[in-house]
């Protein structure tokens, strides 16, 4: 007989009811609006790491309410929160289902450390280990793999990861894996840079290649980095976020440039997000936005060892 039963138990379930109660709350009292976009548009996101889901008529599940919510923030909406269906093309596994809920939202005048500082105060009532410790991407490279990522050239980093691969009795050929392109060797480098560590960290001040979505400033080194964080939490990645990029011809170029990655690997490249630019020239204001992945942050508050014991039905489940 095939198995009905759901990955969750009725305790789990609660407490994920409870959680999503907390979240409605916390933005309650602070006067941000909850809004809801769809699911499916016309295109979706560029990034070469991500793969979206299409239906059959060409439209595109959403990998985030992002693009949606900027057209909102540009039309006036003023500080606005969505709890939205995502949807990634990816296997399933300890941490990814291909389908997963997602907090995002967007602060106007804030800038990316004081949306850490919010973040901080949503999270701090349902996890250990709260508040996060700080940590600039430059000097957690520096101190986990022994190189600085903002000068370092991608060969130096390519001999790095190699090392820490044979140190760890690991085979993978990283130029095989990256294909010697610097942003993709800069991801994998973070990736095991991360793996493992413990305890709760905001990583900060990324590289400008790794920027996305994000506007670059000047850091107090004179180094040029991209206004983004990322909470992690015991080596699992919760939350990514930005002081926003208001400048529609550059996001224009950063769109282009995905693009061009992705054909060059054989991947399906989406029709750019016309509408988006359009919002952006129209003026987008000044405002910080972050998605956090809430089916990550159950399993933490659980205990669990993987998303399938605090999901409803898992990919596996369907």
């Amino acid at each position: 007989m095939a198995e009905w039963r759901p990955g969750t138990d009725p305790s789990t379930l609660k407490r994920r009811a409870h959680l999503l109660s907390a979240v409605r709350e916390f933005f309650a009292a602070r006067d941000v609006l909850e809004v809801d976009t769809p699911v499916l548009g016309a295109t979706g996101g560029t990034d070469p790491a991500i793969d979206c889901l299409r239906t059959v008529d060409g439209f595109v599940l959403q990998s985030s309410p992002e693009y949606f919510m900027k057209r909102l923030l540009a039309a006036g909406s003023g500080p606005i929160y969505q709890i939205a269906r995502a949807f990634r093309a990816e296997e399933a596994g300890r941490l990814h289902n291909p389908e997963f809920l997602l907090l995002e939202w967007y602060r106007p005048d804030f800038d990316d450390f004081a949306l850490m500082a919010e973040l901080d105060d949503l999270l701090t009532p349902v996890l250990d280990g709260f508040p996060p410790r700080r940590v600039r991407f430059r000097d957690l490279l520096t101190d986990r793999l022994g190189v600085d990522p903002l000068v370092e050239p991608v060969a130096g980093l390519v001999l790095a990861l190699t090392g820490r691969f044979q140190e760890a009795s690991r085979e993978a050929d990283v130029l095989a894996l990256t294909g010697g392109e610097r942003t993709a060797v800069l991801d994998l480098a973070y990736s095991e840079a991360i793996d493992g560590l413990p305890g709760a960290w905001f990583v900060h001040d990324f590289p400008p290649e790794q920027a996305a979505l994000a506007r670059l400033r000047t850091d107090a080194q004179g180094a040029k980095v991209a206004a983004r964080f990322e909470l992690v939490v015991d080596g699992i990645e919760l939350a990514n976020g930005y002081h926003e990029l208001l400048d529609a011809a550059e996001q224009r170029r950063r769109f282009e440039a995905d693009l061009a990655a992705r054909r060059a690997s054989g991947r399906w490249a989406p029709a750019l997000d016309e509408r988006l630019l359009a919002a952006l020239e129209s003026g987008l204001p000044d405002c910080a936005g972050v998605a956090l992945g809430l089916d990550r942050v159950l399993m933490l508050m659980s205990g669990a060892a993987d998303l399938d014991a605090v999901l409803p039905f898992g990919r596996n489940r369907l």
